[in-house]
């Protein structure tokens, strides 16, 4: 009997990325019940057995709703139905800052993970964002006005993370979820729209498929996959030059750099000195480039963490604090 198209959907793009693991190295799946993060590890499971590798099913319970910690006792149940190596749960707490509650718990979970991975001795971390998250992802970047990097939505590999499901549709994990009996978990923030990303997904693009036709989510994440193309060379272009400056920042040479570039060694260095990267906004950084392409004699420019970038003899310094209200 053939595999049914959504299981298939799922396990081939796993496959491909535990593929470049050797036997017995230990791969964490994080799960929070969804349907995305269930066939994920359900996919991962079954694919990573027969590589010879070592599963590790983590939840992390987030305490933001009533009810979570019974959620993640249940995951953890669901991932050792599955066959999972073994699993463990993190509880962390959210502190909701300037980027909002869902910016913070993604940072708390991020590093929870990072953490597990470091004692656990984990290789690999997988996630279950797919198509439909990288199209809200893109939708999200240009509400807030943002640029490419943002616009180019979610990375498919960064540090010891993999998303293998960013290409598969959430409407396949759901499917594959149903073929395999998995209970899925209908998280209620994803139906509360005092979220944006709730917004996006469940009014903002059924809105668009309706009236522009189907297919939106996948030119948008088509048009994700472009930007990021750009952006990553860009990227590596700045921080050539950045490592090539090698800390000094020089009026002369910097004006010579196309704005793209500029801007972005700008940032670098600016982030060096101490400027939290959550904080620091392009508004900031088009500041600090006024000091090298419209100099009138601007003494400072105040930046996050307590930082100034000043224009002094001919260079770019950042300066830290704090500093009095008369400095």
């Amino acid at each position: 009997m053939s595999l049914h198209p959504s299981l298939a959907a799922v396990r081939r793009p796993v496959r491909a990325t535990l593929e470049q693991l050797e036997p017995g190295e230990k791969v964490i799946v994080a799960c929070s019940g969804g349907a995305d993060s269930l066939a994920l590890a359900s996919a991962a499971v079954f694919e990573g057995h027969k590589l010879g590798l070592h599963l590790i099913g983590a939840t992390v319970d987030h305490g933001m709703q009533d009810g979570s910690r019974a959620q993640a006792t249940k995951v953890v149940g669901q991932l050792a139905a599955m066959g999972v190596d073994e699993t463990v749960t993190a509880t962390v707490e959210v502190k909701a800052d300037g980027d909002g509650p869902e910016a913070a718990a993604r940072q708390a979970r991020y590093a929870v993970l990072d953490q597990l991975a470091e004692r656990l001795g984990a290789s690999m971390i997988l996630l279950g964002h797919t198509r439909d998250d990288q199209a809200e992802t893109v939708l999200l970047g240009l509400t807030r006005g943002s640029g490419a990097r943002s616009l180019s939505g979610m990375r498919a590999a960064f540090d010891r993370y993999r998303r293998p499901l960013l290409a598969t549709t959430r409407i396949d994990t759901e499917t594959a979820c149903r073929v395999e009996g998995l209970d899925i978990w209908q998280d209620p923030h994803n139906r509360d729209f005092a979220y944006t990303r709730a917004r996006i997904r469940h009014r903002v693009l059924p809105t668009f498929e309706e009236d522009l036709g189907p297919g939106v989510a996948d030119a948008l994440a088509r048009t994700a996959e472009q930007l990021r193309e750009d952006a990553d060379f860009i990227d590596d272009i700045a921080e050539a030059m950045h490592r090539d400056l090698g800390g000094a920042l020089p009026v002369e040479t910097l004006a010579g750099y196309p704005s793209a570039v500029r801007t972005r060694v700008l940032r670098l260095a600016a982030l060096e000195a101490g400027s939290p990267p959550t904080e620091l906004t392009r508004e900031h950084v088009k500041a600090v480039d006024e000091l090298v392409t419209g100099w009138r004699g601007q003494r400072w420019i105040d930046l996050p963490g307590h930082l100034r970038a000043k224009r002094t003899n001919g260079r770019i310094v950042f300066e830290s604090g704090p500093f009095t209200p008369s400095a």
